[in-house]
């Protein structure tokens, strides 16, 4: 056998596979003695049926599939020890292709067309510093996530008159139709010039109203009538309701018992332990958010500090073919430049990965998804008592083959590493922000 690897330019080659029958006979001997043992023809014992028959009758066939495999070997043997930096799959050349002549067979020669990424080096000491954020918490911050939890533990009372931000409940109908159903509205939800109807409303009191022109928008009308969105330019004309009961909703009052409902029981037994421990949980999240966006900045800083070139008209090719009509070219093409760059983010990574040695092994993928689990458990997943519980559903979680759950645990662990160690090698320029700047640059409204 011979493989020679012929370039064509810096992103294109041709891989070309020679097979003598030295190579593939064999193989096909052992397949046809085995094709003997197994099958079964009339007027044969089982497991007695000579060579020459099963020559006769899928030698052809055999010679295919043993040669299809020495290739598909060879070419990916040769990729791998020559260290090719092949993107997309190698192409076979149907022309070579159909050169072959399986009835008279003798040496094959087959040829692969390549997209390569030209040669790069990873310098991490050579990458420009990334910028870190810090979010400090001022008090105008905390004061907006506390009226949030207000608002999300308010309590709620049954006033005896409607007023505007309240919940009315009772039985909409329409006679002419014979639609009724029981129902809730949402007073907000109403447009500005037709609040008035709903505010001074008491039990049993009727409001009539335009199904259509009421509503501030077309999802509050299916809210309210409990049809699909795409059913409701079905309705039409006057619609009455007739109240049942009024429900508002009043922020939370800052004491204990809201106290123990934000935090858990006895974690703060006052609104100053509240506020500091309310202070760490928004620091907590913000750091998470920023260490996101560090690591969203480091991967930007690698694709653009790394010359990498790729073959694009190749990989357009290659994309079109193998998503076998999902998608047009003009989507590709639209989509091209998201592709390449994590693409080239793979590349570099995998780099990176050979030159430290980074492996990630079964224990490490256990843990990492035992701690996702944990976390889904919320604060019981803190309890010692449910380790095997949490052991059990992580390894059910990973044995999931139709979701893929293992690779997708694999390449989270395996970016984790990638990023440590990128983290370690590449400067960065210590900044603090207020809120608002975070939020811009985190949806990359700013540079």
């Amino acid at each position: 056998m011979e493989v020679l690897l012929e370039k064509n330019s810096p992103t294109l080659a041709s891989l070309k596979v020679t097979l003598t029958k030295d190579d593939y006979q064999p193989k096909v001997d052992k397949s046809i003695k085995d094709y003997s043992k197994r099958v079964n023809l009339k007027g044969f014992r089982p497991g007695k049926v000579p060579s020459h028959v099963i020559q006769r009758m899928y030698g052809k066939s055999i010679l295919v599939d043993e040669v299809n495999s020495l290739l598909s070997n060879a070419v990916s043997t040769y990729i791998r020890e020559n260290k090719l930096q092949v993107v997309g799959d190698p192409i076979p050349n149907r022309e070579k292709a159909e050169e072959a002549n399986w009835d008279k067979p003798g040496d094959f020669e087959f040829s692969y067309d390549l997209g390569v990424a030209t040669d790069f080096e990873v310098n991490l000491s050579e990458i420009p510093a990334v910028k870190r954020y810090s979010i400090e918490t001022d008090e105008k911050e905390l004061s907006k996530t506390v009226d949030s939890l207000r608002e999300r533990f308010s309590d709620s009372t049954h006033p005896e008159v409607s007023e505007l931000g309240d919940m009315i409940f009772g039985e909409l109908k329409q006679e002419s139709t014979e639609f009724t159903t029981r129902t809730a509205i949402p007073t907000k939800q109403v447009a500005e010039e037709n609040q008035a109807k709903f505010l001074g409303l008491k039990k049993d009191d009727v409001v009539t109203f335009d199904i259509q022109n009421t509503f501030a928008d077309q999802a509050a009308i299916a809210h309210v009538t409990g049809k699909k969105k795409e059913d409701i330019g079905e309705l039409s004309g006057d619609f009455t309701l007739i109240v049942e009961d009024i429900t508002r909703s009043a922020p939370a009052e800052v004491n204990q018992e809201f106290f123990d409902k934000v935090l858990g029981p006895g974690i703060a037994d006052s609104e100053e332990i509240f506020n500091e421990k309310v202070t760490e949980v928004i620091n907590g999240n913000y750091e998470r958010e920023t260490e996101a966006l560090l690591r969203r900045d480091l991967e930007t800083a690698l694709i653009d500090s790394i010359q990498i070139d790729l073959p694009g008209d190749f990989l357009k090719d290659w994309l079109e073919r193998t998503n076998e009509g999902k998608f047009t070219r003009e989507q590709i093409e639209e989509q091209f430049e998201d592709f390449q760059k994590s693409l080239k983010l793979s590349l570099i990574k995998n780099k990176i990965a050979d030159s430290q040695g980074v492996k990630v092994e079964y224990p490490e993928i256990l843990e990492f998804t035992k701690q996702m689990v944990r976390g889904q458990f919320g604060m019981y997943g803190d309890d010692d008592s449910m380790g095997d519980t949490i052991d059990r559903v992580a390894q059910g979680y990973l044995a999931d083959k139709e979701r893929d759950n293992y690779s997708q645990i694999f390449n989270q662990v395996f970016d984790n590493k990638i990023i440590d160690i990128v983290r370690s090698q590449v400067a960065t320029d210590e900044q603090t922000i207020d809120v608002a700047e975070f939020e811009k640059l985190a949806k990359g409204e700013v540079a």
